[in-house]
């Protein structure tokens, strides 16, 4: 079992943190073993609806992490070993759940785990790239200098989507009405206004006569929709979850025509960036290739890379290798690569690669943010038109009947 405790040490230090023991003895055992008088110990298995709920006001926040992963790589800079980094970061971090997983990262290093190791047990804190960069530099030694770009990556994917939560506030709440009013009308107004028309026999617009369909349909079934929502979202969810749904997913994500123009540029400056630091810490090219599939984070381009790096080692050239795969790395990839290659400075075109990727990921992110409050509108203000359409319509045509 796994408890949360707190203790002092001999200092009069305050420590908090997780330990395993089979039971609550045990787990006090430990921690005395440690010259440490326990303050408190209680088991972190179980949650009440309480801990739930104060868990989610304790979440780690992405501008909280560019923090923390500032100061962790300031630190390094300047030559402080990891563990005695990791204490300051304890010591100085102010957010709980932070805090916590920083004493535990601690703890999981001094008792041999790679540092890489120790962030992938905190899953809820560090992203899947988050642990394949750290894996990365440990490979390479420059932890600090992939703690700087993770900090600078985090920090500008806060703001964008920052910028794309303020451009869909205004739209959401259009959205909301249009949503309830459309509710409103489907299933109350249009089962009552069917019977008139249907005694009038004022011939309906197709519009309207497929709304009130749909609102007899909902009014009927709608315990029996909403249950197949669920079951579907779950199964899809599942899905989404096994190896093949997220092949699926990653493939899709390639494939997608609007969301190919933002995803891609993103992949390709991980590679790049990957790349260029994996190098230039004298890994050699083929492993590079490799580790860099496990690195993007997407099992599609994994396979690809991994194929790739068979061909380098077969001695074909990385930019040929690559361009067999236009679909998910552009020409231009390939034409820089086989300069680098031909240049003896692969590391140095990898970082211009990323450095030109990174900047046409921010443009095409921004422009697609820009266009999204305007083409939501438009949409909506068309939909608000057809839906007052369906209704007014047949109204219309009732009292030019009535009064004929």
């Amino acid at each position: 079992m796994k408890y949360k405790y707190q203790a002092k040490s001999k200092e009069g230090e305050l420590q908090v943190g997780f330990v395993e023991a089979p039971s609550k003895d045990m787990a006090a055992n430990i921690l005395v073993s440690h010259d440490l008088f326990v303050l408190s110990l209680d088991s972190a298995d179980k949650k009440n609806i309480f801990d739930r709920f104060s868990s989610y006001f304790a979440k780690v926040r992405r501008k909280d992490m560019v923090v923390f992963t500032r100061q962790l790589a300031t630190l390094l800079e300047a030559r402080l070993p990891l563990n005695t980094a990791l204490k300051t970061l304890y010591e100085q971090t102010s957010h709980p759940s932070l805090k916590e997983a920083a004493y535990q990262i601690n703890e999981d290093v001094d008792a041999g785990l790679a540092f890489s190791q120790a962030l992938e047990k905190q899953q809820e804190i560090f992203s899947d790239f988050f642990v394949s960069m750290v894996r990365t530099a440990e490979v390479t030694g420059n932890l600090n200098e992939i703690m700087g770009f993770l900090a600078d990556y985090i920090e500008k994917e806060t703001i964008l989507v920052t910028k794309a939560r303020s451009a869909m506030i205004y739209p959401g709440i259009v959205v909301g009405l249009f949503v309830v009013v459309a509710g409103i009308l489907v299933t109350f107004v249009f089962p009552q206004l069917a019977p008139i028309f249907e005694e009038s026999k004022v011939e309906l617009p197709f519009l309207t006569r497929t709304l009130i369909h749909s609102g007899q349909f909902v009014t009927h079934w709608w315990p029996a929709l909403i249950v197949a929502f669920i079951v579907l979202f779950l199964i899809l969810l599942d899905y989404l979850k096994n190896p093949e749904g997220r092949a699926f997913s990653d493939e899709m994500k390639i494939r997608l025509p609007i969301i190919k123009k933002i995803y891609s540029p993103v992949i390709i400056t991980r590679f790049a960036n990957a790349g260029s630091m994996l190098l230039k810490g004298g890994v050699p090219l083929a492993q590079s290739v490799e580790i860099i599939g496990q690195t993007i984070d997407n099992v599609v381009y994994e396979d690809i890379l991994r194929e790739v790096a068979d061909e380098v080692r077969q001695g074909v050239p990385l930019s040929e290798a690559l361009s067999r795969y236009p679909l998910y790395f552009p020409p231009l990839v390939s034409q820089m690569l086989a300069v680098g290659e031909t240049t003896g400075q692969l590391d140095k075109m990898f970082f211009r690669i990323s450095a030109f990727y990174d900047r046409e990921s921010d443009t095409v992110i921004n422009n697609i943010v820009d266009l999204i409050q305007p083409i939501l509108m438009i949409a909506i203000g068309v939909m608000v038109a057809l839906l007052f359409a369906s209704v007014l319509l047949p109204l219309y045509q009732l009292t030019s009947s009535v009064g004929s």
